[in-house]
């Protein structure tokens, strides 16, 4: 059996050769998270509720590097709700159009901002539901409004934590709901909001997607099986088998 030290916490177990569940993997990759990340901030560059909701809708297919590249012009132009619909569609997608999916983006944006005028006073609402009724508002942006600007528990769940829960041994979920639901019964509730952005902040520095060495990872290496590590071992650069 081997043994890792990161940040002087000493994980002294092998998945594949003792009876580790998935809670003692959790709590051990939780305390390795706070070692690294003990305060992430949050990403996307914003100033208040409004602000970020745009910025996450923005996200989706891009990175947060481009979205905080675009939106500072654009939330100078249109910082609230009751500005963005003095905007015409055209004039919100010529501020986006570097971004993925620009036109269908800002027709949600243009639609949003209307419905939290005339329905919230302009004000974005700190409720699941309301948010997730709202055009192009799906249930991970608004899981990311709720935990990030209105400090509500919650559990964001993208493709990347999606990757890495299934590399640790976290859940073997096939999609996302599954693979939030698992996350939200393994780490605490008071958690989740800080946990969910550590993951992200590890994944990008530690654990790309692709061209990955799990066995020199600092978690995948022990929580990861030896079958999981060796299936990704035998992927090319684009995530194929060699």
């Amino acid at each position: 059996m081997s043994s890792l030290d990161c940040g002087g916490i000493f994980l002294l177990f092998d998945p594949d050769e003792v009876n580790v569940t998935r809670a003692e993997k959790a709590a051990r990759i939780a305390q390795m998270l706070d070692e690294l990340y003990p305060a992430p901030p949050i990403p996307l560059d914003h100033v208040d509720p409004y602000t970020l909701l745009i910025a996450v809708l923005l996200s989706a297919q891009s990175t947060d590097k481009k979205v905080n590249e675009i939106t500072p012009a654009l939330f100078a132009r249109a910082g609230d709700a009751a500005a963005m619909t003095t905007l015409s569609t055209a004039e919100i997608a010529d501020y986006i159009r570097q971004i993925g999916l620009a036109p269908t983006k800002a027709k949600n944006i243009r639609a949003l901002s209307e419905i939290l005028v005339v329905d919230y006073g302009g004000e974005v609402p700190a409720d699941m539901a309301a948010l997730e009724s709202l055009p192009g508002v799906g249930h991970k942006t608004a899981s990311v409004v709720m935990a990030q600007a209105f400090g509500v528990p919650a559990f964001p769940v993208d493709t990347h934590i999606h990757r890495n829960a299934a590399r640790w041994g976290l859940s073997s979920g096939k999609n996302v709901q599954t693979t939030e639901k698992d996350l939200k019964a393994l780490f605490s509730k008071e958690t989740w909001n800080r946990v969910h952005l550590q993951i992200i902040f590890f994944g990008r520095e530690y654990c790309p997607a692709r061209s990955h060495d799990l066995s020199t990872c600092p978690i995948c290496s022990w929580a990861a099986s030896k079958k999981r590590i060796a299936q990704e071992a035998a992927k090319g650069p684009k995530g194929k088998k060699k």
